[in-house]
């Protein structure tokens, strides 16, 4: 299945923003226009400005972190709007008993109120919500299937039967057609990409449980590329969800769950990489000029790599070697004749001393203390076509060390290795795990082989 035929082949389409939410601006609008329509209820001494916006401030911080389904509804949300309604205008009363017992308000008044301020919100936010079913189902959000073919047939005729879904499926993803009627199989990583960008997929069904683990680099590529990944279970209920795509329980995956520390990381790679260039500069300048006097003018090597999200920057070091050509730099994996070396380049290159000109690069955010280590646009190109996983490694930004360097994973080692160790890190990422690598990179510092 794809990918290990297909995402060996698929590459990911021109990156595309995820499809954007539904705007939370005009539901907020709709509670600020009923707050003062429930006003009305007031009597005149008691309908003073400084009231009336506590009562709309009172319902809009009593809303809560609202769940944006595909289809938007007005029915399943009506008792959150009347139970802080209620509660805005119960908090409203009290102040004025506190604090104005001549204006304190009746039960009357608030009753009212409170029914005024709701039917007003439930009208304006029904709009809203029709609004969005309309343009759902002229504009239903094109979806490809990935699993089994039978099962993912029998899902995505379910959710075909029904428009209101909001979700079109074009095509299955599947190792190979088994021959039953429906959409289209694609089963290589042309088909998908081409299905993808011609179609303008924008969602993604998985439906059966191995698809997440067996077909993660595919689903991570397709997630690059901007479509929002489904977790449907089409057998048994498996799970509790309120949440139905033609009755089928679902549930949305986190492919690339958000890292509140990495505020953190930046501040930390700022600090030490700051620190260290002020510490080591004469070393820096030293290395300078002893290459310069050995090897001759250029001493600074430089060379394209590609970093977070595919993005290219310039990757600074000591240069150790001259390639015969630019063709050699770019597309050699090891130094040719490194025994040839002068013994101060070779030190330089296996002691990795040769990488510190790279702490510049850091403090300017192309790398990070610690990621992926970053490759040549030639092998990127040819590891992500030929080891699944390799392409996600790019969803974080790279590193001068990294887990699978402080596993050994360096020089002429496993790349398939390697972007299994790239992606547990970025999967289990936490700023003491980072702490952890560079103080055991600073204990194998040296060592008999460079990077």
């Amino acid at each position: 299945m794809p990918p290990r035929g297909t995402a060996t082949g698929f590459r990911v389409p021109v990156p595309r923003r995820p499809a954007r939410p539904a705007s939370p601006v005009p539901l907020l609008v709709t509670d600020c226009v009923a707050a003062p329509v429930g006003a009305l209820a007031l009597a005149e001494p008691q309908r003073h400005p400084l009231l009336v916006t506590l009562l709309i401030v009172a319902s809009l911080l009593l809303r809560p972190r609202e769940k944006r389904p595909p289809v938007p509804g007005l029915l399943e949300e009506v008792p959150a709007v009347c139970g802080r309604i209620a509660v805005a205008w119960l908090l409203l009363a009290a102040l004025l008993a506190a604090y104005r017992p001549e204006h304190a308000l009746s039960a009357g008044t608030v009753l009212t109120g409170l029914a005024l301020q709701a039917a007003v919100a439930c009208a304006l936010r029904g709009a809203v919500h029709g609004r969005r079913r309309a343009a759902l189902l002229r504009h239903p959000h094109t979806a490809l299937v990935v699993g089994p073919v039978a099962t993912a047939q029998r899902v995505a005729s379910a959710v075909l039967r029904h428009p209101r879904c909001g979700v079109r499926p074009v095509g299955i993803v599947a190792e190979q057609p088994d021959g039953t009627e429906g959409l289209p199989v694609l089963t290589t990583g042309e088909e998908v990409e081409r299905a993808v960008i011609q179609n303008g997929v924008r969602a993604v069904l998985t439906v059966h449980p191995s698809v997440r683990a067996e077909q993660a680099p595919l689903l991570r590529a397709l997630a690059e590329s901007g479509c929002t990944v489904w977790e449907v279970d089409a057998e048994s209920p498996s799970y509790a969800s309120k949440e139905r795509l033609a009755g089928f329980p679902y549930r949305r995956l986190e492919l690339f769950p958000a890292h509140r520390g990495s505020v953190g990381k930046r501040m930390l790679d700022i600090l030490v990489s700051g620190t260290l260039l002020l510490l080591v500069s004469p070393l820096l300048l030293a290395f300078a000029v002893a290459l310069r006097l050995s090897d001759g003018p250029g001493v600074v090597f430089r060379q394209e790599r590609i970093g977070r999200n595919g993005k290219p920057f310039t990757l600074l070091k000591f240069r150790t070697h001259r390639p015969v050509d630019e063709h050699e730099s770019a597309t050699r994996w090891s130094v040719a004749n490194e025994h040839e070396m002068r013994w101060f380049c070779r030190m330089l290159r296996r002691t990795s001393l040769d990488e510190l000109l790279q702490l510049w690069n850091v403090l300017r955010g192309d790398m990070s203390l610690v990621g992926p280590r970053p490759e040549r646009p030639y092998f990127v190109t040819q590891f992500s076509q030929t080891y699944p996983g390799y392409g996600s490694r790019h969803r974080m930004r790279t590193g001068i060390t990294g887990l699978a360097q402080v596993h050994g994973l360096r020089g002429d080692t496993s790349i398939e290795d390697r972007a299994r160790f790239d992606n547990a890190y970025i999967d289990d990422w936490s700023l003491w795990q980072d702490i952890c690598i560079l103080l055991r990179t600073a204990t194998l510092l040296v060592r008999p082989t460079g990077s």
